[in-house]
């Protein structure tokens, strides 16, 4: 499956919390997508003011609570929904970033916290048997 069609998969249908947001949760914004295999996991697509794109994904399990945001609307005037998640704190998310392929990886928006073993990991790739 292309990004692209991973990306146009259908809003996620979130249940919205009822009380006051949850103690023990910490929230993300974003746009919820259904995962492409796994209808125990969302996706969440953050797009923050400079235009860079962040893909979040948690265990559906892990959102203690949800909230409608105000939804933007594009150059072409089409709109799309935004929800605040709160996700249990402690709970393991992944992060999908974007790397430029080269030596070493440019990571790019300023690397992930694990980018001096990644660049370990590729020089040991390299290593001749």
């Amino acid at each position: 499956m292309s990004i692209r069609n991973y990306l146009d998969e259908p809003f996620f249908e979130i249940q919205a919390y009822r009380a006051d947001p949850p103690q023990d949760a910490v929230s993300f914004v974003g746009s919820p997508r259904k995962h492409p295999y796994d209808d125990g996991k969302i996706i969440l697509v953050n797009e923050d003011a400079d235009g860079a794109s962040t893909i979040f994904e948690f265990r559906v399990e892990d959102i203690l609570g949800a909230q409608d945001m105000p939804s933007p609307v594009t150059a072409a005037g089409e709109s799309y929904s935004v929800v605040r998640l709160w996700v249990r704190r402690k709970a393991v998310g992944i992060r999908y970033e974007p790397f430029e392929v080269d030596e070493p990886l440019r990571f790019m928006h300023g690397g992930p916290a694990g980018q001096d073993k990644l660049k370990l990991h590729h020089h040991l790739a390299r290593q001749p048997n």
